[in-house]
């Protein structure tokens, strides 16, 4: 049986159409990486950008680290949030080489008013210009200042969240393991949601599960070496890099994984979670049938995405609000 006639219908229809608009083998194809951003940018463009929201406050910080240039996050606070809210530390995806706080706008705010939290979303350098740490570095100074400053954002620093897609939930493993290490912020939940965590990317599914058009295996081995430079392939890449090479996962917060049974990145996120859950990790796994890497993304309408995102704010809920889900 051909591998793509198990995509979810409706999630494949909207592939057809994409393809259709870049290109048989999507953005993915395209090997030049200013010029994908460029046309992934257009692609954004094209859909209606959604303005200040009347229902919440949204703002954006400049935090000074060590880095040359400051890190923006951008806060969304709903009104309807408490005195001292939960708050979902949100790490954009985009392969570590595209992606941006305003691509993402639309869903931080639906984030923040499906789940009642407050939602901050950090913009971090993208490789090649910026190989390792340099994304990781801004996303943990970014989220070492907020709760520094949970005060004036009227965030609970006993509650917070971390929320990472695709490259994203990379990141966010990552910044688990840093803020752990270094006895940084407590984080009270992490979500990974089709996490880009195995640079090797040598599993069955990173194999069979290649050659949609949303995401390819040539395309994630081209991010890896742009994030790792000459350390691709190496013994030298380290787990704040890569976390599936991470040895000790203990200690780690509750944790939340989901990904597609056709994602290319499959294996490593059943691996992660599966290697959690030996380590003492409460972890909650969905694997979903029919669903593909950027799924969610091409087709936010389908059934399968609804049901997707349903779960996943219902678990943020539990988490860090407290809420029992409905019956």
């Amino acid at each position: 049986m051909d591998i793509t006639q198990r995509i979810d219908p409706q999630v494949r229809a909207r592939l057809d159409q994409y393809l259709q608009l870049v290109g048989p083998k999507g953005l993915s194809g395209i090997g030049d990486i200013p010029e994908r951003r460029r046309r992934q940018a257009e692609l954004t463009a094209l859909r209606a950008a959604p303005g200040v929201p009347d229902d919440m406050d949204v703002y954006d910080l400049s935090i000074t680290h060590g880095a040359a240039t400051p890190v923006l996050v951008r806060v969304y606070r709903p009104h309807a949030s408490t005195r001292q809210a939960p708050c979902v530390y949100y790490i954009h995806g985009g392969g570590m080489v595209a992606g941006s706080v305003d691509g993402d706008h639309a869903k931080a705010i639906g984030l923040a008013r499906a789940t009642g939290c407050v939602v901050v979303s950090v913009e971090y350098r993208l490789a090649p210009e910026n190989p390792y740490p340099a994304a990781l570095d801004d996303c943990y100074a970014g989220l070492v200042a907020v709760v520094d400053r949970h005060r004036e954002h009227g965030i609970d620093p006993g509650r917070i969240g971390l929320y990472g897609t695709s490259a994203g939930g990379g990141l966010a493993a990552a910044v688990a393991l840093l803020s752990r290490d270094r006895g940084g912020p407590a984080i009270a939940y992490q979500m990974l949601v089709s996490p880009m965590l195995d640079d090797l990317s040598s599993t069955p599914s990173a194999t069979a599960n290649t050659g949609f058009g949303a995401w390819s295996r040539e395309a994630n081995i081209q991010a890896w070496r742009a994030l790792l430079g000459e350390d691709f392939g190496t013994g030298r890449v380290p787990p704040y890099a890569a976390p599936a090479r991470a040895g000790d996962l203990s200690g780690l917060p509750p944790t939340y994984v989901d990904v597609g049974d056709l994602d290319l990145l499959r294996d490593e996120a059943i691996d992660f979670a599966r290697r959690l859950c030996w380590a003492g990790v409460p972890v909650e796994l969905h694997v979903y049938p029919g669903g593909i890497h950027g799924g969610e993304n091409l087709a936010p309408d389908a059934e399968l995405s609804v049901r997707v995102r349903g779960y996943r704010h219902n678990a943020l809920r539990r988490a860090l609000c407290g809420e029992e889900p409905p019956r």
